[in-house]
């Protein structure tokens, strides 16, 4: 329970941020995707069952948001941090720029799943190439945003932990 109070802030603050500062800073044309990042970054750390967790919890919260479907940016999420999650414990190199390729990729592949679904029930309403490309530039926007958000986020999940481990 003391987890998901973070987590919620990190959700929240994420949204703020993405709605109120950084659609006015695109890069290419695309702003960067921080609830995308939020949910690779909590998988790598936390594994696929938090990451799930937390991509629908901030997926739903942003399709609330959104004047779109509801449902879509939510399964977009949770299958996106369970996969995360899954593929972390297949990862051993500890590698600095392992976070940002990681980020950059889940993005990319994540808008183009969102593309995908979002064609399948009728609401696509750009073309393709322009999908590719805002994927391709949020994702590398995403990347280049990690070394920011990965250290907060690192020291979020392992906050508790160290409460736990230390008996505070």
């Amino acid at each position: 329970m003391r987890r998901a109070v973070p987590f919620a802030v990190a959700i929240f603050t994420a949204l703020l941020l993405q709605t109120t500062v950084f659609p006015k800073v695109t890069l290419a044309g695309a702003k960067p995707e921080l609830m995308y990042m939020i949910v690779i970054i909590l998988a790598m750390l936390e594994g696929p069952s938090v990451g799930a967790v937390i991509g629908f919890s901030g997926g739903m919260a942003q399709d609330f948001l959104q004047n779109a479907p509801k449902g879509v940016t939510a399964l977009t999420l949770t299958l996106l941090g369970y996969t995360v999650g899954l593929a972390r414990t297949y990862i051993v190199t500890p590698s600095p720029l392992l976070p940002m390729m990681l980020v950059g990729l889940g993005t990319f592949g994540g808008l183009l799943f969102y593309g995908i679904v979002s064609a399948l029930i009728g609401q696509l309403s750009t073309g393709w190439l322009y999908l590719f490309k805002i994927a391709l530039f949020s994702g590398v926007y995403n990347g280049l945003l990690t070394p920011v958000f990965y250290p907060l986020l690192k020291r979020i999940s392992e906050g508790d932990r160290s409460r736990f481990l230390f008996g505070r």
